[in-house]
């Protein structure tokens, strides 16, 4: 089965608003990070396109970034002649949710949830995860959930779920430092399955930056494949 990563990544974690113009699809992110402000190509790129793009991006109020996969090389070269850097390479990993479900999380590890709880929203806000990333979260469509993690009776962790054509998608995972290398991480992957299983997805996904090796090195360890990639060109 071939899968549009992209169109998971909006459907599970989408921008305020979209707009096409000329090659591009445009994302309104209002403060969201580069994963819902990012522009990218859908179309055959000129140079007068990028200049458009670019100017709409401003008006917006927002920075010149525009997110690159597979198969965008001429649009990656062109910025980079222009003096875009390149911005958080990332890695899209994917399993069956059935790989992640032959054992269960032990009890009082890993709790669904939605509307997240205010410790929820604290951990994250700790994180670097504010209002504006959450109003990401409020957005999606749905099915959604938070997964409230807790190690030794303590708060220890939070994340994001949400399912789009049969697919969920991890977001946002954020362990406290006093409670990482603790295997919380593997407990939140195997909860989001079941929770993904009981509502209806088949596939669990969860997106990394490439410089993150303990991640990286987790969803391996989980099973997962490398089913994509991507990165961002900011122009600073």
């Amino acid at each position: 089965m071939t899968v549009d990563w992209a169109a998971v990544v909006d459907g599970t974690w989408p921008a305020a608003g979209y707009e096409q113009l000329g090659p591009f699809l445009l994302r309104e992110g209002q403060g969201g990070g580069s994963r819902v402000s990012a522009a990218s190509r859908i179309g055959p790129v000129t140079p007068p396109d990028i200049d458009a793009a670019e100017a709409a991006m401003l008006a917006m109020g927002q920075k010149r970034i525009f997110c690159l996969r597979p198969g965008d090389k001429a649009l990656d070269d062109m910025l980079a002649a222009r003096g875009y850097e390149i911005l958080d390479p990332v890695n899209i990993y994917a399993c069956r949710v059935s790989r992640l479900t032959d054992q269960p999380v032990p009890p009082v590890t890993v709790f669904t949830l939605w509307e997240p709880l205010a410790i929820m929203r604290e951990i994250w806000a700790q994180g670097g995860i504010g209002p504006e990333r959450l109003a990401v979260m409020e957005r999606a469509p749905g099915p959604k959930t938070g997964l409230l993690l807790r190690h030794r009776d303590q708060p220890a962790g939070t994340g994001f779920v949400a399912i789009h054509d049969g697919i969920a998608m991890l977001h946002a995972l954020e362990i406290v430092p006093a409670h990482r290398r603790q295997g919380l991480g593997r407990w939140a992957m195997r909860a989001a399955a079941f929770w993904a299983l009981d509502n209806g997805a088949h596939t669990l996904s969860v997106i990394c930056t490439k410089a993150n090796t303990g991640a990286n090195a987790l969803y391996h360890s989980l099973g997962m494949d490398r089913v994509g990639e991507y990165h961002y060109r900011q122009l600073v």
